[in-house]
């Protein structure tokens, strides 16, 4: 029986268990439905990127295509709050800063986990998905063959966690952003941005939950891969 969790961060799984290449869990997105509204992560078989968005589930595709998925689908990573913003700034004009330096600078300290929401005009977004994977290789490996898309003047929606560094072991430090069209049609894990006319909302999310898969590969991985390193390379 999964417990609901309010105001707090779920993890179905740490990171470090994409980072080794562990790409199928049993949690489905049904049961990760039941621990929030928000949020983000991919798919069994490394098979797109996730965006949970106002309670719905989508996945960006190899070629950055969004379709909404059902309950019955499995994630070896996801991150899910409910979404209920403490603020709320609005940028009426394209902002003289990236995205990343933007949401950074509205955080109020390095040292706690927020859920980042940013809604309106992207004047370029640069994004990337994946494809499913047969063999499971480390993700940073997988990255470096990742399709990357660019997608300009566009209404969309970024979808995101800050997560302070010394939780790098179960999460991706810092900024982490998926971005979903408004329209719904594509999207992708966030590698650069430029904001147009944007309102970012922030909403410090003071606990963590944390899932552990009981799946062999899990069990049995000596986690041995340096994960700072590989987040840095395979996720920004």
């Amino acid at each position: 029986m999964h417990t609901k969790t309010p105001n707090a961060v779920y993890l179905s799984a740490p990171i470090n268990g994409l980072i080794e290449g562990i790409y199928r869990a049993r949690t489905t997105i049904g049961e990760l439905r039941e621990h929030g509204d928000f949020g983000l992560g991919t798919f069994n078989r490394l098979d797109g990127e996730m965006v949970m968005l106002d309670g719905q589930v989508f996945r960006m595709d190899a070629t950055g295509r969004a379709n909404s998925v059902d309950d019955a689908e499995q994630t070896p990573f996801a991150c899910v709050t409910r979404y209920r913003p403490d603020t709320l700034d609005e940028f009426p004009e394209p902002p003289d800063e990236d995205l990343f330096a933007l949401a950074t600078r509205l955080l109020p300290s390095p040292n706690m986990l927020y859920a980042v929401r940013v809604d309106g005009r992207f004047s370029h977004v640069r994004a990337r998905s994946v494809p499913p994977q047969d063999t499971y290789r480390p993700l940073v490996e997988v990255a470096r063959e990742q399709p990357e898309f660019d997608y300009r003047d566009m209404d969309g929606t970024m979808v995101g966690f800050h997560t302070p560094g010394f939780l790098g072991g179960v999460a991706v430090p810092g900024l982490h952003l998926h971005f979903l069209s408004a329209d719904k049609t594509c999207g992708g894990h966030v590698l650069t941005c430029l904001p147009g006319r944007v309102t970012v909302g922030v909403q410090h999310v003071p606990r963590l939950v944390m899932g552990l898969p009981m799946t062999l590969d899990f069990l049995t991985s000596g986690f041995e891969r340096d994960t700072a390193r590989d987040i840095a390379e395979s996720e920004r």
